[in-house]
C-alpha cells in the first residue's frame, strides 16, 4: 500500500539477506484463485485473505480490520469478484483528533451507552456504532447484490471488538492473512 516503503524494505532484504521479495500477484496464483478484476489494483493481503476462504462451496466476505477495513468477495467457484475499502477505525480516529483541534486523541472501545456524556465517550461511540452500522450495511449489500447467501469471516485485531456488540461475523481468524500466504508458499515454492 506504501509503495515507497516497499521498495526500501525489499532493497534491505537484497542487499542484507540475500532475500528476494516478491509481490503476490505477480507470482504464479492462477490456479489457486480465478480473479475477476484488475489484478494490478488488489493488495497481496487481500489476495492472502480471499486465497485462505476459498473451499469451492460457499461463498465469503472477508472483513479485514487494518489501515483500511476491507471487505473482499471470494464466489463459490472460487473467484475473488471485488470489494470494499473503507478508512480503518484507528485511521478515523485519528483524523478526527488531527482536523479538530478540540478533539483529543482516544482508543478505539466498545461505549456502554450510545449517548455520550463526555467527549471521549461521544468519540467512541461514533466510531464504535458507526463501524457496526458501516459492517452490517456494507455486508448486507453485497449479500444482496451478489443473490446468495454468504460467509463472513473478520481478520485484524479488532474484529473480536465488534463481535462483542453484535453478531456481525460467522467467524474471526486472527491468522487468515497467514494462512493464505502459507498457502501461496507451498503452492510456488516448487515452481
Amino acid at each position: 500500500v506504501v509503495p515507497d516503503k516497499f521498495k526500501i524494505i525489499k532493497f534491505f532484504l537484497l542487499k542484507n539477506l540475500k532475500l528476494k521479495v516478491f509481490e503476490i500477484k505477480n507470482l504464479n496464483i492462477n490456479k489457486l484463485i480465478k480473479i475477476s478484476v484488475n489484478k494490478k489494483q488488489i493488495g497481496s493481503d487481500r489476495l492472502a485473505n480471499a486465497i485462505s476462504v476459498i473451499d469451492k462451496k460457499k461463498n465469503f466476505i472477508v472483513v479485514d480490520f487494518g489501515t483500511a477495513t476491507t471487505f473482499d468477495v471470494v464466489d463459490h467457484d472460487g473467484a475473488y469478484i471485488g470489494g470494499v475499502i473503507a478508512p480503518g477505525v484507528n485511521l478515523s480516529l485519528e483524523a478526527l483528533h488531527q482536523e479538530a483541534a478540540a478533539l483529543p486523541h482516544v482508543d478505539i472501545a466498545r461505549p456502554d451507552r450510545v449517548i455520550g456524556k463526555n467527549t471521549v465517550m461521544c468519540m467512541q461511540s461514533g466510531v464504535f456504532w458507526g463501524y457496526i452500522g458501516l459492517l452490517k450495511e456494507i455486508c448486507e449489500r453485497i449479500k444482496t447484490e451478489h443473490g446468495s447467501k454468504m460467509k463472513i469471516i473478520s481478520t485484524g485485531g479488532l474484529g473480536p471488538l465488534f463481535q462483542s456488540a453484535e453478531k456481525v461475523f460467522d467467524e474471526w481468524k486472527d491468522d487468515l492473512t497467514m494462512h493464505g500466504l502459507r498457502l501461496i508458499f507451498e503452492y510456488n515454492k516448487n515452481l
